[in-house]
């Protein structure tokens, strides 16, 4: 199959490459390399350098001709959404519409586009439903669930079958811990490098951490499907990617302490506002219609990504 990646020399993208290039999969790259690191980059892909809100894109997707594009590219900071909020609407709204209106130009038959758990805000219950209220708290969670509108007035009309997946916190090997990386990340980069970590608040906000390798089992499992994504009146549709289990940023310490080889102090700063004290989204809905779970237990993926920010520090 070939299948179009934007994205794919970020932290997600350049892992989905590698995994379904070894599954076989003829693949290409869009990316900016605005976040993305060229040493992600996977030799046998097709690759071009393009921002997505710019000119080119419809000439590159038609040129790779994908049946699938799996779109990734995004401005994820959100304290870069509250900085520049224009932005932010241009590159996770505007940008997407562009890559779903060339998909559909160019024939692919499916598009999945990447969502977020910030499209509900602080919820109600837990864990959280894809038909849970909507009440985004920063411009990047209203910018990612406008986004899955766009996607769903350009495709639907365009008979392409698509879908919104909406990412729990996911960690993993290649995530940068510097800046506005995961707290997974963050807590791996300053304790294999000898750093005290910090915890903002007193650390029993939870999160639903989702290893890297489940959410790309994920996107490939959706791309292969022969079910259809975009059921008749779903609106969106969107499918959580999560484990549906919460665990606290003191608990993750813990977690940490031992692959790490890290046992001492940790810092306590006063807490961010506008963090959602609990997260969780329920994955149920994704394993009914394309059969994925989630299947790396949170104590395994903590190891495998300890271990490669050891080695990479």
């Amino acid at each position: 199959m070939r299948i179009l990646v934007t994205g794919g020399a970020g932290f997600i993208g350049s892992n989905l490459v590698f995994s379904l290039l070894n599954a076989g999969h003829d693949v290409g790259i869009i990316d900016d390399l605005s976040t993305g690191s060229m040493a992600n980059l996977h030799p046998a892909a097709w690759f071009r350098s393009l921002d997505i809100t710019g000119p080119g894109l419809d000439a590159a997707i038609a040129d790779f001709a994908p049946e699938v594009v799996i779109h990734l590219a995004a401005q994820s900071s959100v304290t870069a959404s509250q900085q520049d909020p224009d932005r932010d609407r241009l590159v996770n709204v505007e940008g997407t519409r562009a890559v779903a209106r060339a998909a559909a130009v160019a024939g692919a038959r499916r598009v999945l586009s990447a969502s977020s758990a910030a499209v509900y805000g602080t919820p109600v219950t837990l864990p959280l439903g894809e038909a849970d209220a909507k009440a985004p708290e920063n411009p990047y969670g209203h910018s990612k669930l406008a986004a899955e509108k766009a996607i769903a007035e350009e495709l639907r009309a365009a008979g392409v079958d698509f879908a919104s997946l909406r990412f729990a916190n996911v960690y993993g090997p290649r995530q940068d811990w510097r800046g506005e990386g995961g707290v997974v990340a963050i807590f791996c980069g300053r304790m294999t490098s000898g750093q005290t970590p910090v915890i903002y608040g007193d650390g029993s906000q939870t999160r639903d951490f989702i290893y890297v390798g489940d959410l790309v089992f994920a996107l490939m499992e959706a791309a292969e499907t022969d079910a259809t994504l975009a059921l008749p009146g779903d609106d969106g549709p969107a499918y959580n990617i999560s484990t549906g289990t919460e665990t606290s940023v003191a608990m993750l310490i813990q977690h940490l302490r031992s692959p790490a080889g890290y046992f001492g102090a940790v810092e306590n700063a006063p807490a961010r506002e506008g963090d959602v004290a609990r997260s969780a989204l329920d994955p149920t809905k994704a394993g009914e219609v394309f059969g994925w779970h989630s299947r790396v237990s949170l104590e395994a993926g903590l190891a495998r990504t300890v271990a490669w920010f050891a080695q990479n520090r």
